[in-house]
C-alpha cells in the first residue's frame, strides 16, 4: 500500500508566502500565540537521603528526561519533569514507571507512588513532604531493606473434580448412584451433587491455600491476601521479605510448587518495592493535576 504524505500546515504556509512575495512584494503574517507549556513533576516515589541524587535521563514520556530527587531535610521525591496532565497507563507508560522505581530500589528503600501522580513544582512536592514527614520516615524505617514478591497459584477445576469423583467417598458415591439410575429425579440429584462438588472444591482450595501460606511463613515478614483472579486462581498473594533472604524464600516457593507440580500451577514475581505493603502513597494524590 502506498502512503501519501501531505505536507506540514507550517511548509504549506511557508509555500504559499514565497508565491505571495513574488507576486505583491514582502507582507507581514499575523503571529498566531502559542499557550506556553506547563512543566510539572512526575512522582515515582520517596526515598530517604541526606544530598541530592540523579539517576539518568530514564524519566517516563519517551523524552529522556532526567530523573533526580526533590529534597526536604532528609526525605527526597523521585522526580521527573514532565507536562501536568493526566497519564494513560498505556504499556510504554507503565514500563517506564516501573523502570525507574527498580532502578531506584536496587540501592535505596522506595515509598512507591501509585501511577500517573503529577505536582505542578518542586515547591509543592516539599510541602506535602513536610505535611506528613513523620509519617513517611515511619513508614520507611518499616519497610527498610524489604522487598515485596508476589504469587499466584492457579489450578484446573475440570482436574480437580474428577479427582474429589474418585477419592471423594461420598461424592464418589452419589455419582455413581446418579449413573446408575437414570430416572426422573436425575436432574435435582445433579444439583446436590454439584453443590457437593462445589463445598468441596472450596474445603481443598482452602487447604492447599493453608500449606502454601504455612510453608512460606517463616521466610516471610509479612503477607496479604488479595482477591482471586477467576475461577481457576485459589490464591493471590503478596509476601515482604528481608532483602537478604530473597535465596530462602526462593528455594521455599521452589519446594512447595514441586510438592504440588502435578496439581497447581505457581506465578512467581519479584521483587517489587512494597505496593501491597504501603498505603501512604495515596495520601499524595490530591496535590497531582486535575
Amino acid at each position: 500500500m502506498t502512503t501519501k504524505t501531505r505536507p506540514s500546515t507550517s511548509s504549506r504556509l511557508a509555500s504559499g508566502k514565497r508565491e505571495r512575495a513574488k507576486k505583491s512584494g514582502p507582507s507581514r503574517t499575523p503571529t498566531i500565540a502559542q499557550p506556553p507549556r506547563e512543566d510539572g513533576r512526575y512522582v515515582y516515589g520517596i526515598i530517604e537521603t541526606k544530598r541530592p541524587l540523579t539517576f539518568g535521563r530514564i524519566g517516563i514520556g519517551g523524552a529522556g528526561e532526567p530523573v533526580y530527587t526533590v529534597q526536604h531535610k532528609d526525605l527526597a521525591a523521585v522526580v521527573s519533569r514532565t507536562p501536568v496532565a493526566i497519564f494513560d497507563p498505556t504499556r510504554d507508560n507503565v514500563l517506564a514507571h516501573e523502570h525507574v522505581i527498580e532502578t531506584i530500589m536496587k540501592a535505596h528503600t522506595i515509598i512507591p507512588m501509585s501511577f500517573g501522580t503529577v505536582f505542578r513544582t518542586d515547591q509543592d512536592i516539599v510541602e506535602v513532604l513536610k505535611s506528613i514527614e513523620p509519617s513517611l520516615k515511619d513508614v520507611l524505617k518499616q519497610m527498610a531493606d524489604k522487598l515485596e514478591f508476589g504469587l499466584k497459584v492457579t489450578w484446573n477445576p475440570e482436574q480437580i473434580i474428577e479427582e474429589l469423583k474418585r477419592d471423594h467417598e461420598e461424592i464418589r458415591q452419589f455419582h455413581r448412584e446418579i449413573t446408575r439410575k437414570q430416572l426422573q429425579s436425575t436432574y435435582f440429584a445433579r444439583m446436590q451433587l454439584g453443590r457437593m462438588i462445589e463445598k468441596a472444591l472450596a474445603e481443598r482450595a482452602a487447604d492447599y491455600v493453608r500449606d502454601i501460606y504455612d510453608s512460606l511463613r517463616g521466610v516471610c515478614v509479612a503477607s496479604r491476601d488479595n482477591k482471586p483472579i477467576g475461577d481457576k486462581m485459589i490464591l493471590n498473594a503478596a509476601f515482604l521479605i528481608f532483602r537478604k533472604r530473597e535465596p530462602d524464600f526462593d528455594a521455599a516457593v521452589a519446594q512447595i510448587a514441586h510438592k504440588y507440580d502435578h496439581r497447581l500451577h505457581f506465578k512467581y514475581t519479584g521483587p517489587w518495592p512494597p505496593y501491597n505493603f504501603v498505603n501512604i502513597r495515596l495520601k499524595l494524590e490530591p496535590g497531582a493535576a486535575t
